[in-house]
């Protein structure tokens, strides 16, 4: 994982005509190693890859991406890491009391070139983050998953500080729980007395035109599908499949894969996948467990 880390960006300023503000920042990349290596250590190692920029802190740019060995035009990181001293006042747009007469305050915006970019306010006092992103993900997420990370890592560091760095949970509790359950709440109910190839021939006497199968420049409607598959239902009974009796099956993803499976199941039979990219020991294992009377192979079978 590689990404940019602004060394400074600390505001100067003095009072009245003396004040004198600038930006004095630089940036470099950092490679964070997220490996088996336990917490405790990432913490350590990042902290030292960071003590030893400190000796480039004034090199360009220009200069990192040259010795990176990434060519250009490919971006050299696309997240910004900038931590910040700051005060409360600032990050809330106010200023002080001894702003020359005549200057209002209007406000103010920032902008960055990347994708991501992730500043940590530090107001002595407390702690802040303030995300920029591109793109559908919000910056309040991302600011979420950030303070979820870091609180899953100081409760690692104090009690599990050899748990994988990989282990670290970013995803806060309310999320977790809408992706993989919320997303998930696919039930439905289907007649269970019915077989899969009846609700799908009850499909083709619906809307026999309608597309069933896309496979790159090949598609069949339901009916084609249906016939495809009757055909094939037909030539196995002939050659002796019969109800429950296992068939193998191993086909390159394909129309005629689906065409086979249907086929098994429209003639009684109960389908044995089987991948051509197993190992010889493997399917032969398989066949020997299973025993079909027939298998259904192409080319790569």
């Amino acid at each position: 994982v590689v990404f940019g880390t602004v060394l400074f960006g600390r505001m100067h300023g003095g009072s009245g005509a003396d004040r004198a503000m600038g930006l004095f920042m630089n940036t470099l990349p950092v490679r964070l190693d997220v490996d088996g290596t336990g917490v405790g250590e990432s913490v350590r190692r990042t902290h030292a890859r960071l003590a030893e920029l400190l000796t480039h802190e004034h090199a360009p740019l220009a200069l990192a991406q040259r010795c990176s060995g990434v060519a250009a035009p490919a971006p050299l990181f696309g997240a910004l890491l900038n931590y910040r001293h700051n005060t409360l006042a600032a990050l809330q747009g106010a200023v002080g009391d001894d702003v020359p007469g005549g200057i209002e305050w209007l406000g103010a915006q920032e902008r960055t070139n990347y994708p991501l970019s992730l500043s940590v306010e530090d107001c002595e006092e407390a702690l802040g983050l303030t995300a920029q992103v591109s793109g559908p993900v919000s910056a309040e997420r991302i600011c979420g998953y950030m303070q979820h990370a870091l609180e899953h890592l100081a409760e690692l560091l104090e009690r599990s500080p050899h748990t994988p760095v990989r282990e670290l949970e970013i995803l806060p509790a309310a999320e977790r729980g809408y992706l993989l359950e919320e997303l998930n709440r696919t039930e439905a109910a289907y007649p269970s007395e019915r077989c899969i190839h009846e609700l799908f021939e009850a499909q083709v006497r619906r809307a026999p035109e309608a597309v069933a199968l896309v496979h790159e420049n090949e598609r069949l409607s339901y009916g084609e599908l249906n016939a495809r598959a009757n055909r094939l239902a037909h030539h196995l009974i002939a050659l002796g499949v019969r109800p429950d009796q296992p068939v193998g099956i191993c086909v390159e993803r394909s129309a005629a894969m689906v065409v086979g499976l249907l086929a098994i199941l429209k003639a009684g039979g109960a389908y044995v996948p089987l991948d051509a990219a197993y190992p010889g020991a493997r399917l032969r294992q398989i066949l020997g467990e299973a025993a079909p009377r027939l298998v259904l192979a192409d080319a790569a079978g």
